[in-house]
């Protein structure tokens, strides 16, 4: 299954600096993690080479690698996960190590404009997603989530905290939602013109008290295969309109 304007750091010169950004990056990175990133990487740097060995030369590499992702605010661990930290509201975030992190992509016969613009209007996601009973939009960036749980349906707030038309969205779950989530789904020009190759990243993490370590409470399955499944969903919805169906055919034995 992501920056708020009230957010924002509220002076100018708070904002100035923690607002620069390099032609080659983006700000993904909040400003609290910015200023751990610089101080401890510049210790760091200078505590390696005050060792003058190779050892200490290795040290300082890292140290200077932390103060860099201080100074420009981008992390490329970020990047791939699709997931910023850079002036939102605060979330529920998964800890590294923690949780069931899936990873699935599909080629899909059409542009990104058009599987972009699907998805991003996420009350069409049921369509696509058949463990999930109705998505509601809130605003701009809020959207409440139901799906079907084993026990009955699961609820949950989600917020989108990046966004790049046509190319990413990433979320995670809001704080006192029933589950903790975040993820990203990715649209990428496919080789040789064929289509765009779609790839969701999700982490999630199972409500307390409950037994398992995947999301089988929730979708009733595998999720790998879940996963796997609604993207050939969306494939089926976007390139030929519809989903395959037994609605309305004939049943029964065979005649001998």
């Amino acid at each position: 299954m992501v920056a708020i304007a009230n957010s924002l750091p509220t002076q100018p010169a708070e904002r100035e600096f923690w607002g620069r950004q390099t032609a080659e990056s983006e700000i993904n990175v909040g400003p609290s993690e910015r200023m751990i990133s610089l101080l401890g990487g510049g210790l760091l740097a200078a505590f390696g080479l005050s060792r003058g060995s190779l050892t200490g030369l290795a040290l300082a590499a890292a140290g200077g690698a932390l103060a860099y992702r201080g100074f420009t605010g981008n992390c490329s661990v970020y990047n791939a996960m699709g997931v910023s930290t850079a002036y939102h509201r605060p979330g529920t975030s998964i800890p590294s190590g923690q949780g069931v992190k899936i990873e699935k992509s599909v080629t899909i016969q059409r542009s990104a404009e058009e599987l972009f613009a699907f998805w991003r209007k996420f009350e069409n996601l049921p369509s696509v997603m058949r463990h999930l009973v109705s998505v509601d939009e809130l605003d701009g960036k809020r959207s409440h989530w139901v799906a079907e749980g084993p026990a009955g349906n699961v609820e949950w707030d989600a917020e989108v905290i990046t966004e790049r038309p046509n190319e990413l969205i990433g979320w995670r779950s809001l704080e006192g939602s029933e589950i903790s989530t975040s993820g990203s789904v990715h649209f990428k020009a496919a080789p040789a013109g064929l289509g765009t190759e779609v790839k969701v990243v999700l982490s999630y993490k199972p409500p307390a008290g409950k037994i398992g370590a995947t999301l089988a409470w929730l979708m009733g399955r595998d999720p790998q295969s879940e996963v796997r499944d609604d993207l050939r969903n969306f494939k089926r919805i976007m390139e030929t309109g519809s989903l395959p169906t037994t609605a309305g055919q004939p049943q029964g034995q065979c005649a001998r």
